[in-house]
């Protein structure tokens, strides 16, 4: 039987991770998905614990680090399956997790990718920070969720259980056709970890493409196994990461706004990093904005090309106004919050 999809977990040094996860996705993958472990390098036992303990997995051995973006660009590139999965090796998925999303594909060719609700593997009754029920994003670059708006993070009580359009699918889970994978250019490697699966998207979206959360489909995810919120080179990374998501992607009319906008902004969270005891973080956000002035030039050929291949139409998932005003001025905690009217 042909393998329709490919489940493909990027590990690197996570063997601790691979022994603890991978027999729930072994175990509940249908007989049309193939699971794969694209190896990013790794210099600890993981090769010989997948040899010796899930001789069923298939290994794409990567020469080094590529991180998660070109990782996944490099092991996308030798597979032809009609759908793939990027998903998290700190992710325990539950029986029939991939029903719902590849029959949604299957229904729409508009579709390019979908994502199951995502639930937090140290507490199950809430929304994991990083996915929750689907991403969205306000005009400033401030990514948010149905389940999660900044640090409030939401109980699953039902209320995010209908399918819902959204700007970005997490990384953590995301089901996508393989051939607009690769068409849209895959993940940015520049961006080498986090928030290159919003960049993806948004520019599918701006092209024309739908994507979708099902939370008929639920998977646990631990997060944070990689990098912890108070880690300077995470702060850097998301920092910087953003700054290019948005110069790439940004219609030419909410450039100029935005990036003026963002440079107090900016500083203000290196502020209330130092005011708070992170120094580090301080000039994390400090070096992120260098950096980003230092790349946006060879960023310009890119955001040209989006520019040529969007469609002009106005994305309904990207807020038009500050996340930060309605959260913290107004009082807006939740995602029903955001969408009621004033």
């Amino acid at each position: 039987m042909n393998k329709r999809v490919a489940i493909i977990i990027l590990n690197w040094n996570g063997r601790e991770l691979l022994k603890r996860f991978l027999p729930s996705v072994v175990s509940h993958s249908p007989e049309w998905a193939e699971v794969i472990v694209a190896d990013n390098g790794s210099t600890d036992d993981s090769i010989d614990l997948l040899r010796t303990e899930f001789p069923s997995v298939r290994l794409i051995l990567l020469d080094r680090n590529y991180g998660f973006a070109e990782g996944y660009n490099r092991t996308i590139a030798q597979i032809d399956h009609e759908y793939c999965v990027l998903l998290n090796s700190d992710i325990e998925v539950t029986p029939g997790w991939m029903e719902a999303p590849v029959r949604l594909l299957d229904s729409d060719p508009a579709l390019a990718g979908a994502q199951p609700k995502i639930r937090s593997w140290r507490d199950k009754r809430y929304f994991e920070y990083a996915g929750a029920a689907g991403g969205y994003m306000d005009l400033y670059g401030y990514p948010f969720c149905r389940g999660r708006v900044f640090h409030v993070v939401e109980e699953d009580e039902g209320q995010y259980d209908t399918p819902a359009d959204i700007l970005w699918a997490t990384g953590a889970c995301l089901f996508i056709r393989t051939t607009v994978y690769k068409e849209a250019g895959g993940l940015d490697a520049g961006f080498f970890a986090h928030q290159e699966e919003i960049d993806l998207c948004w520019r599918l979206r701006s092209r024309g493409y739908r994507l979708v959360c099902v939370p008929q489909s639920v998977v646990y995810h631990v997060g944070g196994a990689t990098l912890d919120a108070e880690n300077p080179r995470k702060t850097f990374l998301n920092f910087r990461n953003n700054l290019l998501m948005l110069y790439k992607n940004l219609p030419e009319a909410d450039l100029r706004h935005v990036m003026r906008v963002r440079f107090w902004l900016d500083y203000l969270a290196a502020t209330q990093f130092l005011l708070t005891g992170h120094p580090k973080n301080a000039w994390a956000v400090y070096k992120a904005r260098k950096a980003y002035r230092t790349l946006k030039p060879t960023y310009t050929p890119l955001r040209e090309q989006n520019m040529r291949e969007a469609t002009g139409s106005p994305i309904p998932e990207l807020m038009r106004h500050s996340l930060l005003v309605a959260f913290y001025l107004k009082g807006k905690k939740t995602f029903q919050a955001l969408r009621a009217r004033p």
